[in-house]
């Protein structure tokens, strides 16, 4: 293909979401994510950073390494490879933003090539997995309220802390025998109080525990898995490809997430290596739009779990992607990511 100018837009874009989200470590009504516009040769490929700051990013920063990398794109988006490569060496720490143009790259290659993004990975759509739907956490009335309006979800993700655990469960159990996934998101600080609660979960239909530990305690989750029989997931501890091998002797799984990872292309490294060790891979996400969350689904069936539900909790998504169909993912036909909206209204 002869050469174009590549042009970079990138925007704010403010999201309200349906309820008020808490987790172990704090709540928030709204999101700021950063939507990206690639456009090359009359095609124009679209991707989103949803930066977190527990991994040290949020939009202002985001917009700022985009700044730095819209110089390192060249001008032919053809060069897939050799542009990730720039930018990853460039900004090694800006997962999100990485992810923005690893998306916006992914949707323009496979919009040129007449392709399902899917297709591109080489990944069967009959075999997406189903989704779980995560309940944030509440008092118990509106949890319960939240696992009896998931009636379509084979399986549910819920958020807990430490100091209530045992009641969240329990209210939860009380209006749903559906298999549950519990995330801690590093609530316990002692592995042994962390054992003990991985060990009553057991006996409340739980099918698997992430995260219970700080990231950094590799030590303690060891000890919690050699201390329980439920599957241990590791989520914040798993950044990169190269977390894996470390990460295998003191877990049985990990969750991969695209913005977390920085991009399709390091999430697919990250789900190679963990398969590679034996490692059951769940596929996650942050509160992201339709756009981010069909993107990431496009792995799915690559992977044994997945939660890709960040767009359901979203008021105002601008985006429309992968639909959930009797709890399973269902991913689009059309060729890029698939999604039909268009936020800069072209």
């Amino acid at each position: 293909m002869a050469r174009h100018n590549l042009r970079l837009d990138r925007a704010r874009v403010e999201l309200r979401l349906r309820q008020v989200w808490s987790i172990a470590r704090g709540s928030s009504v709204s999101r700021t994510n950063v939507l990206t516009r690639l456009s090359c040769a009359g095609i124009t490929g679209l991707g989103e950073a949803a930066p977190n700051m527990r991994y040290a990013e949020d939009a202002a920063s985001v917009l700022r390494s985009l700044d730095l990398i819209a110089p390192l794109l060249g001008d032919d988006a053809t060069q897939h490879d050799a542009i990730l490569r720039r930018i990853e060496t460039a900004l090694p720490g800006c997962p999100a933003a990485r992810a923005a143009i690893d998306i916006a790259l992914h949707d323009w290659e496979a919009k040129k090539d007449g392709v399902p993004l899917w297709r591109a990975f080489g990944a069967d759509p009959a075999r997406a997995p189903a989704t779980s739907m995560s309940i944030g956490i509440d008092t118990i009335a509106i949890m319960q309220e939240k696992a009896r309006q998931a009636a379509g979800f084979r399986v549910l993700k819920v958020k807990v802390d430490r100091a209530h655990a045992r009641e969240i469960v329990e209210g939860i159990r009380r209006v749903t025998d559906k298999p549950l996934y519990v995330d801690a998101n590093e609530a316990w600080s002692d592995p042994r109080m962390a054992a003990e609660a991985v060990r009553w979960m057991e006996g409340m239909g739980v099918a698997l525990v992430e995260q219970p530990l700080p990231a950094s305690d590799r030590d303690g989750a060891k000890y919690v898995r050699d201390h329980v029989d439920m599957p241990m997931i590791a989520d914040e501890a798993a950044l990169t490809a190269e977390d894996i091998d470390p990460l295998a002797q003191a877990y049985d799984g990990v969750n991969v997430k695209v913005q977390k990872a920085g991009g399709l292309c390091a999430a697919l490294r990250m789900i190679e290596k963990a398969r590679s060790c034996g490692m059951t891979i769940m596929l996650g996400c942050m509160i992201e739009t339709s756009l981010g969350i069909t993107a990431a689904a496009h792995l799915s069936p690559l992977v044994d779990h997945a939660d890709l539900d960040g767009n359901l909790l979203i008021a105002d998504d601008p985006f429309r992607g992968a639909l959930v169909r009797d709890g399973r993912l269902v991913l689009p036909e059309g060729p890029g990511v698939g999604i039909e909206g268009d936020f800069w209204g072209a």
